[in-house]
This record gives C-alpha cells, sequence and structure tokens, in this order.
C-alpha cells in the first residue's frame, strides 16, 4: 500500500514538474509563436498561402513551388500552457539589418562579408557595399519554419543573384544631348519629353549605376517582394551605398568622367548661350514689330479719316485738304510758291 501510494505521489510530482512547471510558457512582444501537436504545426484549416495578399507577387509558375499552409500564429502574452507532446516554436519579428555581401555558409567569402563582387555589362568586375533590412512575415512563419531548412541562405542568395543579373544587365535612361534645333523639333520635344533625332550619349556602366542607385535601390525592392511567399522574410528596404570599379581601371574612369564632364560643361554653355541669342532675337522681332505697328497705325487712321471726308460730298475733303495746308504754312518759317 505504501508502495502503491509513493508512485502515485511521484507519478503526480512528475506530472507536475513536467506538465505544469515547464509547460507554461509566455511570448514577448516582438515575437510570434507557433505550436505544433506530435510535430505537425496547427494549421489553418483550407488556407495556404496563395489565399493570402504576399502571393501576388508570385509568378504564374511558382505558385505551384510555394504553396505552404497557413498556420496558427500565437501573439503575444501569456501565459499560455502547452502539454509534452507539444512543442513551441519562437521567432523574432523585429526588423534586421545585415550586410549584403554577407555569405551565411562561407565567412570569409566577399572579403569577410564586407564587399560584393558583380560584373557590369562592359565586363567591368565592381565591388558593390551596402545593407539590407528584413523581418519575418507573420503571414507565412511555415515557410520560415518548416518548409526551408536554412531559410536566411536561400534569401541572401536570391537577393546576391537577383542583383547581379540587374548589375549586368543595367541601362540608364538615355541622356539627351542639349542642342539647338528647329522650332518644330523643339516644341515636339517639348511635348513628348524625347531627345532630338540622334541626340543620345550612353556613358560608362559604373558611371551609371552610380548616377542611378536610387532607381537600382527601388528596383530591388520590387523584386525582392516575392521573398515574403518563397521563404517566409519580408524586405523593407535594399540600401546600396557604394559601387566601386577595380584597382586597375579606376585611374581610367577618373579621365572618363573629367572628359564626360568637360564635354558635358561645353555643351551646357553652348546650349545657355544659343537660348539667350534666340530669346534676344525674338525680343528684337517684337520690337520691329510695335515700332512699325506704331509707325502704320496712325496712316491707317488718316487714311480712314479722308475716306469718311470724301463720302460727305465733293467740296468738304477739298476744304479739309486746304484747312491743313492753311495750318502747315503758319507754322513754316519759309514757303516757296510756285511761280505761274
Amino acid at each position: 500500500m505504501l508502495m502503491l501510494t509513493g508512485s502515485l505521489l511521484g507519478i503526480l510530482f512528475w506530472f507536475l514538474v513536467r506538465c505544469v512547471l515547464t509547460g507554461i510558457y509566455t511570448v514577448d512582444q516582438n515575437e510570434r509563436a507557433v505550436k505544433t501537436v506530435f510535430g505537425r504545426a496547427q494549421r489553418v484549416d483550407g488556407k495556404t498561402t496563395l489565399d493570402d495578399p504576399i502571393a501576388e507577387f508570385l509568378r504564374l509558375d511558382e505558385r505551384s513551388r510555394y504553396v505552404y499552409p497557413q498556420v496558427r500564429v500565437i501573439p503575444p502574452g501569456g501565459p499560455y500552457f502547452k502539454m509534452p507532446w507539444e512543442r513551441i516554436y519562437k521567432i523574432s519579428i523585429a526588423t534586421t539589418t545585415a550586410n549584403m555581401a554577407l555569405d551565411l555558409e562561407d565567412a570569409t567569402a566577399n572579403s569577410g562579408g564586407t564587399r560584393l563582387d558583380a560584373v557590369t555589362k562592359d565586363q567591368l568586375n565592381t565591388g558593390l557595399t551596402g545593407q539590407i533590412r528584413y523581418r519575418v512575415s507573420e503571414a507565412n512563419l511555415y515557410a520560415l519554419l518548416f518548409g526551408i531548412k536554412r531559410p536566411m541562405v536561400h534569401v541572401m542568395a536570391y537577393f546576391v543573384s537577383v542583383l547581379r543579373q540587374k548589375i549586368a544587365s543595367f541601362e540608364a535612361k538615355p541622356i539627351a544631348v542639349l542642342s539647338v534645333v528647329d522650332s518644330a523639333d523643339s516644341t515636339a520635344a517639348q511635348t513628348t519629353g524625347a531627345a532630338p533625332p540622334g541626340a543620345e550619349v550612353m556613358g560608362v556602366s559604373i558611371n551609371d549605376l552610380r548616377k542611378n542607385l536610387r532607381d537600382l535601390n527601388e528596383f530591388m525592392d520590387h523584386e525582392c517582394q516575392s521573398t515574403a511567399a518563397r521563404y517566409g522574410v519580408v524586405f523593407d528596404a535594399s540600401l546600396i551605398t557604394g559601387i566601386d570599379p577595380p584597382p586597375e581601371v579606376e585611374s581610367a574612369l577618373a579621365a572618363i568622367n573629367t572628359a564626360y564632364n568637360h564635354v558635358s560643361s561645353d555643351i551646357s554653355l553652348a546650349h545657355a548661350g544659343a537660348d539667350q541669342k534666340i530669346v534676344q532675337s525674338r525680343r528684337a522681332v517684337e520690337i520691329e514689330t510695335l515700332r512699325a505697328q506704331a509707325e502704320v497705325e496712325p496712316i491707317r487712321m488718316m487714311a480712314a479719316e479722308l475716306a469718311g471726308l470724301k463720302q460727305q460730298g465733293p467740296n468738304v475733303l477739298a476744304a479739309y485738304v486746304r484747312n491743313v495746308k492753311l495750318a502747315l504754312r503758319s507754322k513754316a518759317q519759309q514757303i516757296f510758291l510756285e511761280a505761274r
């Protein structure tokens, strides 16, 4: 009897320790949790990631490959209770910043995780520096916890592959050469925003990349919107801050930039001088036109007045001419009369 009582007390003590004391847990404010029962995550019945808005960024051929069940997410708070056959997976949802050259499988790669190499369209090996900000997607915790063994390795590899592909094919928008064209072409260019035929200058790819860092970052943000449905990770921003050419072409690139800036300066000065001359010519034409109108207007008024006098009778116009002659004689200092 005593042995049976001791066994029951032991079982009760084990139950209290195993189930009550170790079965209570809490979830912090910057965490989310998922519970598994006998190794199977608790799911939302009949719901997958394709039913969530994050799937709209997947291509049609990717939808069949990235179908994950939606799991029940335990929000912050507690205390919560779990049974011994249940397990709790906690994940931080705080925004994390990482060097975009970081290689999680080889710490010595990419110059120790500080510089990412990429080849431009003109076969120049450039070094990229910058950071990425990312966080966990609450809508796809299954992919992060159970779908992929090392999700951040896949995420970083995807980011690097997209970035290198964009660097290799990047082309800046054509730069319009500031030239003087006729009025028709100028009006068409101002209306459509297009440059005149033959007025395009293509720069060196590294220069294009440096001048268009904002466009490059926006492209990466757009292309990485599908990572939430792929890997359960959301990219908040990609901040590419530096694009450096290889040392052996640094001096040549500096010379190209100097020549390009000199040509651009000369073109700008020529365009400014041409614009100034055009404005001066238009102003001179306007002045001469107004002056001619000022000289012609009194003559027109006099012609209209004489026509009106002629309509009053045959003697009215002769009387008007006589009066005008008398007025002129009173103002003249000398008068020459024709002798008959």
